[in-house]
This record gives structure tokens, sequence and C-alpha cells, in this order.
């Protein structure tokens, strides 16, 4: 029997912080909410007619007393809030202890194995910084010496920043690789990629960065997917954020509008298994540069899209719709924000109806799991609720 599901990522769209979110620094973190109060409303009519409104409180999209979708909301049960951690519970692995952060930058251990593995001439920076600041204040010393950029966030992740005409790209890529075997033992979630473009003043970063993840520490809803020969198609970072495993073809993307348009093109030929995209712009453009506007606009963008996806949707067919952590633009705070995240599911011809907050992501793995008939170790499985 052919059967698809799609699965959007919109990357840090969060809808309302979590209890524990203050531990973070994140209390009062509502994304969405707080994103559509800052720009006076958004304009999301098919969003808002599959039930968005009903997982916050959205200035200009009120609830839907009829809504055409299954709304709800997810908790995260993993320690953490950021991309590797919010994908991995999605698709059945939790961490009980997080994944390790440098808020005082790397210490020389890494930096010194990470200068004489490579061969890099140094590195510049090492700090916690803004990506998009951090090559605007380092890329002309950069350019000069040749020395890498390398920074990080409130994430575990460690990045390197380099122009590509002055470190070619696959050397960028080749010195990646090697960081991510130096910082295996660390428990660093993901090394990034970060290559830009430009001159002083004027630096800009391309969509060839390209993430180094850790493996799962444990077996994914997307291996067991693989082993029981359904096909897994990845959609912009997700091979990279497990590793590869548990993904039969790799789709790359430049951008949400690429994604989106990429994603429905694919419906046209994938008439069986999981198509599971992650759209970055929101997180990369939007979220970490605290820019409500650019937000909006990217959520409006999405809404737009929408349609061109749903309608390649046929009996049997599900699409759900969420989001791996917040990134709340309007908070003085750069970084990811611990919340939970949206959960629209369309099954075409099924109507819609409330899914209540589900308490892990893992939910969402075990509704895939058991649409498409394996076994899933954690969540449970809300299928039979959208499919009645």
């Amino acid at each position: 029997m052919n059967r698809r599901l799609v699965i959007l990522v919109a990357d840090s769209a969060g809808c309302g912080a979590l209890p524990d979110a203050a531990a973070y620094g994140d209390a009062g973190s509502d994304t969405l909410g707080n994103t559509s109060r800052a720009v006076g409303g958004l304009s999301l009519p098919v969003l808002g007619a599959m039930g968005l409104g009903h997982v916050t409180a959205i200035q200009g999209v009120p609830p839907d007393p009829a809504p055409t979708a299954f709304h709800g909301r997810m908790a995260e049960r993993s320690e953490g809030k950021d991309t590797t951690t919010g994908h991995w519970e999605m698709m059945g692995v939790v961490l009980r202890q997080g994944l390790r952060t440098f808020p005082g930058g790397f210490p020389p251990e890494i930096v010194e194995a990470f200068v004489r593995e490579t061969g890099a001439p140094g590195v510049l920076g090492n700090t916690v910084a803004s990506g998009t600041v951090i090559i605007q204040e380092l890329g002309e010393e950069h350019q000069r010496t040749g020395k890498p950029i390398v920074y990080t966030s409130a994430d575990s992740v460690f990045q390197v920043a380099a122009h590509t005409d002055t470190v070619p790209l696959e050397t960028l890529y080749a010195w990646c690789r090697t960081a991510r075997r130096i910082l295996d033992p660390w428990r660093v979630a993901r090394v990034i990629a970060r290559p830009f473009v430009g001159t002083p003043g004027k630096y800009a970063r391309t969509y060839d960065r390209k993430d180094f993840s850790m493996p799962p520490p444990a077996t994914t809803v997307l291996e067991r997917l693989v082993e029981a020969g359904v096909p897994v198609v990845g959609v912009g970072k997700i091979p990279d954020i497990f590793d590869r495993r548990g993904i039969t073809e790799e789709i790359h993307t430049a951008g949400n509008a690429d994604g989106l348009a990429r994603t429905a093109a694919l419906l046209d030929r994938v008439d069986r298994g999981l198509v599971f995209v992650n759209l970055v712009d929101f997180d990369m453009l939007y979220g970490h540069r605290n820019d409500p506007a650019g937000y909006a606009r990217a959520l409006e963008e999405l809404d737009r899209a929408l349609p061109a996806i749903l309608d390649r949707l046929g009996p049997g067919d599900l699409l759900a719709l969420t989001a791996d952590h917040g990134c709340d633009p309007t908070t003085p705070s750069t970084d990811h924000s611990r919340e939970h995240v949206p959960l629209l599911v369309h099954a075409p011809g099924r109507g819609g109806g409330d899914l209540g907050t589900r308490t892990t992501f893992a939910d969402l793995g075990a509704t895939v799991a058991e649409y498409f008939g394996v076994r899933s170790d954690v969540g449970t499985s809300f299928l039979a609720e959208v499919t009645r």
C-alpha cells in the first residue's frame, strides 16, 4: 500500500514557554505569539484555518471554531533546546543528559587539536557570538591571516566560518570533518561549516552551510523505517542532523522558498514513504537576528506555499507541521528558547480536532512508526485520533 507522510519543521517556530523555561533564561518566550504582537498581527489564512490559532494567542490568527486540521502542541522531554535535541526527540531519542555547551569558549585541548590536525594557521574568535555579527567583526582579519573564525552559542555547536575566497569550500568541510572527530568525546552536537562571501563591512553567509552531527545515541524511527524498506527523503538539513542515518534520499535546499517548492515537486514523484523537511530561514535569518518583521514575512511565505503541498495529498496521506524549539525574535537573547512547539496534522478528508498538549516530541515519531507499521520505543501515537 502506498502511504505518504510529510513532516514540515518550521525551524524555531515555538509557541510558548515550557514550565522549566526560566531555568534556561527563557521565561515569557513565545516565538509565534510575540512575533505576531511585535508586527501588529499576522495574515495566515491557511494556517489559521488548520487551527494554528488554538496553540497560542496569535494576533491576527484567532482560533478557528471548525479547523480543517488536527491541532495541538508538544513539550520537549529532553534536556536542551537546540536543533539536534529537538529533531532526535521527534524521532524517538530522548536525551536524559543535555549535549555539551561552552559558554566561555572552547578549551585549549579542543582548539589546539583542531589547529594541529587541520593545519589551519590558528583560529580567531573562540567565543559565544552571533554568526552574522562575528563575520563582520573578524572577516577582514580572517582574510588577511587565513585563520578561520571559530565560535559557539548557547547551543551545543562548534561553528567554523571562512570566506570562500580565502578557504575553499571543500577545505572548510574537511576542517569541519576533523573537528567532528575531535569533538565526539566532548558530546558536542554539531560542527557547522559557515562559508561566507563579500567584502569588509558587507560579508554575507551562503546556503553552502553544512552541519556535521554526532550520530544519535539510539536507534531512531527513521532507521527503523529504512530497515523495513520505507523510503525516507530528507530535505534541507535533515540528513545532517541525523548523520545521514535512516535517510534514503537527500535534497539540499537554499532557504525556505526553495525547500517548500522542492517539497511540492517531491510529492509529484514520491508515491510512498516519509518526506521530512526542515525550513531553516525562520531560525537562521530571523530568530537569531532578533528580526520579528522578517520572521513574520517568513510565516506568511509558508502560509502562501502550503496549498501547493496540501493539494498534492490524497486520502490516506498525512502532513504534520511542527517545530524543533523556539527562537523568540522579540527577546534580548539571540539564542534558541525553551518552548512548546505547534503540532498541526492535515489528514485529507478527515476534518480536524484537538490533539492537546503532548508530553514529548516523540509522540510524532511514534505516530510515524505506527503509520508505516514499524516499532517505536518512546512516545504515544496519535494516529488513531487523526484517522478515525
